[in-house]
């Protein structure tokens, strides 16, 4: 359990540290993702963003688990 939670918050940090670089290659503003505004709210959730990484960590996991 400890191994798994060491790994999930380094994965958070990493992401953290990398999310300007993400931004600037457009991840996150990807065709697909819905961005409802209002006059003074903005609803915005990443469909297509969100399975373009769950596909990629997919990947990535079955590659290491593979070799």
């Amino acid at each position: 359990m400890q191994k798994l939670l060491i790994t999930l918050g380094l994965g958070i940090a990493v992401i953290g540290v990398l999310y300007p670089y993400l931004k600037q290659i457009g991840l996150g503003q990807l065709p697909g993702d819905i961005i409802l505004r209002g006059e003074n709210t903005t609803f915005y959730f990443p469909v297509v963003s969100c399975i373009a990484i769950s596909l990629l960590v997919s990947l990535l996991l079955n590659l290491l688990r593979s070799s």
